[in-house]
């Protein structure tokens, strides 16, 4: 069994998360400027073994998707084509980041690091795939 590997993608960095083997605890990874994204899934990939990704889905109170979507589908488009061979699934996002704040702001971290954006893309991907894990076991 491989990992399962979560991106919260944005516009200027996406934060990264994995699983261990076994599929049962969610880890941050890293924070990944977006050019950078498929040059580190490779080496990744190449280290891991993945079995699936779980993209974040980008949606407003109402429903709506966030204009970053358009940018998500193409990253989705060229990462089937160069990894057919990895499912990707799709997650609600919402209030990811505002969980990420609010452990963050629990956590003991100074000012500083509480408003380090990375960290909360990092910590927002790791909430993402562990919502995914759990909808998985249900």
């Amino acid at each position: 069994m491989g990992q399962i590997l979560a991106i919260d993608y944005g516009k200027a960095r996406c934060g990264i998360a994995a699983t261990d083997d076994m599929q049962i605890i969610a880890s941050g990874l890293d924070t990944i400027l977006t050019p950078g994204l498929m040059e580190f899934l490779k080496k990744y990939f190449a280290e891991n073994r993945v079995d699936e990704v779980v993209v974040g889905l980008p949606v407003d109170l109402k429903g709506n998707l966030s204009e970053v979507e358009t940018d998500i589908l193409k990253f989705i488009e060229i990462f089937q084509k160069e990894f057919p061979t990895i499912k990707v699934n799709r997650l609600d996002e919402r209030f990811t980041s505002k969980m990420a704040s609010f452990f963050i702001s629990q956590s003991g971290k100074s000012k500083k690091q509480r408003q380090e954006k990375g960290l909360i893309d990092k910590i927002s991907a790791t909430i993402i795939l562990q919502n995914f894990l759990e909808q998985k076991t249900r």
